[in-house]
């Protein structure tokens, strides 16, 4: 009992409701996240502007007039479609057989779907060469006319070969997020696993299927290394965007090479936006 005939442990208590513990501001939590966030913004803006200071409006027109850079920027939008319409339509299954079923070694073939992002580009390249090198490879090789090394089917493989990866990943986020029990409904109902895949799940995965085939068009757009060891490059045959920024920067014409880079940069950009469009920050991480 205290002095007055009051508990001790009441008084303790009020004393506490009187006087609350103080919680420590979040201004220098907040602080420290925007600085970070802001030094890589502004870092990224900085390398924009400077690479849109460096050239100048005649240089870029004339980079854009240029028989070569037209050829290139053709066999881009062509190869990359292609890569991207080909990576779509094997990363939906292996998404959905992924995302769906669980089997022995699954997790080793998942690790074998990444190589080509955490492999070296260069590498990816070179495996391609010596594969074309076997027999094996020289057979597929005969069968294209013109063949495949060191042709424009070299650099649709090559870009293929990145950007799958990146697609299936996108499908596979996008199949875990779709409720498996609508498909066991239409099983249930008389549908067998192929017409609820094609008449339940994939009308589900449309947002997905976008998003996978801009995110691996995006990425063969910027694929440089694969194609200058598998395919080479050979001006108006197998040059496409960047690798016509690595054959003007060796003949010294930094200009050109910078207005070529602005052209990929308005290119990535339209594709990116339409990736956000069709909901990409909801698939991933």
């Amino acid at each position: 009992m205290g002095v007055h005939g009051e508990p001790v442990s009441n008084r303790s208590s009020s004393a506490t409701a009187t006087h609350p513990t103080r919680v420590p501001s979040d201004v220098p939590f907040f602080t420290a996240l925007l600085l970070l966030s802001a030094s890589y913004a502004l870092l990224l803006l900085g390398m924009l502007v400077a690479m849109g200071s460096f050239t100048s409006p005649v240089h870029l027109w004339a980079a854009v007039q240029s028989e070569e850079i037209i050829y290139a920027t053709r066999l881009s939008l062509l190869s990359c479609s292609m890569a991207a319409i080909w990576a779509v339509w094997v990363a939906v299954p292996i998404g959905y057989l992924m995302s769906r079923y669980k089997f022995a070694g699954k997790n080793f073939v998942d690790a074998l779907f990444d190589i080509p992002i955490v492999l070296p580009p260069l590498v990816i390249g070179l495996a391609l060469l010596i594969l074309f090198q076997t027999q094996v490879g020289q057979f597929f090789e005969n069968l294209v006319p013109g063949g495949i090394t060191f042709a424009v089917p070299a650099v649709i493989l090559a870009q293929f070969m990145v950007a799958t990866a990146f697609a299936i990943r996108t499908m596979r986020v996008t199949f875990d997020g779709i409720n498996p029990r609508t498909e066991q409904v239409a099983l249930t109902l008389g549908c067998n696993r192929s017409q609820a895949f094609w008449q339940v799940v994939l009308p589900e995965t449309r947002n997905g299927v976008v998003t996978a085939g801009t995110l691996a068009w995006a990425r063969a757009l910027g694929e440089f290394g694969p194609i200058l060891v598998f395919a080479g490059a050979t001006r108006m045959r197998t040059e496409v965007l960047p690798t016509s920024v690595f054959l003007e920067l060796s003949v010294g014409n930094i200009e050109a090479a910078v207005a070529v880079s602005l052209i990929m940069v308005c290119l990535a950009m339209i594709v990116l936006v339409i990736a956000r469009v069709f909901g990409m920050h909801d698939l991933f991480l």
